[in-house]
């Protein structure tokens, strides 16, 4: 099978397309056909090697964390699905590899693929998709008459968030450079922040949750805009002892996860605010949940571009501009 690999950890640069052997299933494990995947901002992050204290791949590996196919082969113990099934996953850390013909996926993190999407709509809704539901619906447990800010309205994690948090009976702020000011609003944002010309934290105030995913000093300014007993819930770091322990990292790592966030941590505890970092995991329970949405009409995909599979590295690269409006999709096969 034809797959884009990454020889070596580097901070920009195109990926290797080469022939490698189709995957060999375990009982438990279903060989999907790949027909489309997405590029979303984690996969820019593992190529730099920015993860490697707690995603220690070993070059050369293949990258990319979405997918949309047809189930080809299944393993013994495979009880949920049958060759030709319609599929979408995030495959879990330590099994990724998605810029491929073919991926062997334990089927626990699998999913029926929404029936009114396409294989290019669907691949764009894993990631951003899980990551949202397991920040707003099993972290943050968002109520109807809360209040929400959710960080880059435009993106591929704020497309999807606007719209489950609005779901969920939220109210919903979120920030965007002024191009984009419709899109969130068509979404379900109820106030819309150009980042460019205004400050959000002079805006919003009395918020219950905070869903960010920008640098250092947004992260800090989300304080200001919450209320007492509100939660900010970074999905853009740091890391905190929680997330160690969760990872089971030895007594070194934890050390070093607890040191990275202790500043954020004690100015959110003196402000009696819960902070928690999110690395979002596979699971296809919440992918089948998240496709009843789907098909109800209640969410739908955004997708800024689609890129044909020679040009996996072409579709990084426009990721890495900051400019796409939802998610960039790869059309792997017809």
């Amino acid at each position: 099978m034809k797959a884009f690999v990454v020889d070596k950890y580097k901070k920009k640069g195109a990926l290797r397309l080469a022939n490698l052997p189709e995957p060999q299933l375990k009982d438990n494990d279903i060989l999907v056909r790949i027909q489309a995947t997405a590029v979303n901002q984690l996969d820019s992050k593992v190529r730099e090697g920015e993860f490697k204290l707690i995603l220690p791949y070993r070059p050369p590996f293949v990258l990319g964390h979405d997918l949309a196919g047809t189930v080809a082969k299944v393993g013994s113990r495979v009880k949920r699905f049958r060759v030709g099934d319609e599929v979408y996953a995030r495959p879990r850390d330590h099994r990724v590899g998605t810029f491929a013909e073919y991926i062997a996926i334990d089927e626990a993190d699998v999913a029926l693929k929404p029936s009114n999407l396409s294989m290019s709509e669907a691949a764009s809704i894993p990631l951003v998709g899980l990551t949202a539901w397991q920040a707003l619906v099993e972290v943050g447990k968002v109520k109807p008459g809360q209040k929400v800010f959710i960080q880059a309205g435009s993106g591929g994690v704020g497309t999807f968030a606007i719209q489950l948090a609005k779901h969920l009976g939220a109210t919903v702020a979120t920030t965007t450079s002024a191009k984009n000011v419709e899109l969130a609003r068509s979404l379900g944002a109820d106030v819309v922040i150009d980042y460019k010309t205004q400050d959000f934290e002079k805006i919003l105030s009395g918020y219950d949750l905070v869903l960010n995913s920008q640098d250092p000093k947004t992260l800090e300014k989300s304080l200001g805009v919450l209320k007492p007993g509100g939660r900010l819930i970074s999905i853009s770091g740091p890391p905190d002892p929680a997330f160690a322990k969760e990872l089971g990292l030895n007594l070194f790592l934890k050390l070093v996860l607890r040191l990275l966030s202790r500043g954020v941590r004690k100015k959110a505890k003196r402000l009696g605010i819960a902070y928690s970092f999110l690395f979002m995991r596979a699971e296809g329970r919440q992918l089948g949940e998240i496709a009843r949405l789907i098909e109800q009409g209640v969410i739908r995909p955004v997708v800024d571009k689609v890129f044909p599979f020679e040009k996996t590295g072409d579709a990084l690269a426009y990721l890495e501009t900051g400019r796409a409006k939802g998610k960039v999709v790869i059309a792997v096969a017809d």
